[in-house]
């Protein structure tokens, strides 16, 4: 099943399909290694969705909710 990552919930594990986004924010995810085929895990989100943090190639990583909102994901696990 594909999801945005922003719908994740804490323990969804997923593997990224699509990046979306274009110029400087879809570079900047690059950069932070979000590319296609990493294996997400979510592992905390914010009262209000923002922001949310996410184990990736064994780093935390920490997205805002516009970000995660570009993030095409397939799940592979729930809770």
């Amino acid at each position: 099943m594909t999801i945005l990552l922003c719908d994740f919930k804490v323990g969804y594990k997923g593997v990224i399909k699509n990046v979306n986004g274009e110029g400087r924010v879809r570079r900047r995810l690059f950069d932070m290694g979000v590319t296609n085929g990493a294996e997400v895990v979510m592992v905390k989100k914010a009262p209000l969705g923002d922001p949310i943090e996410v184990t990736i190639r064994g780093y935390e990583l920490t997205l805002r909710k516009d970000e995660a909102k570009l993030i095409e994901m397939e799940l592979e696990e729930e809770l």
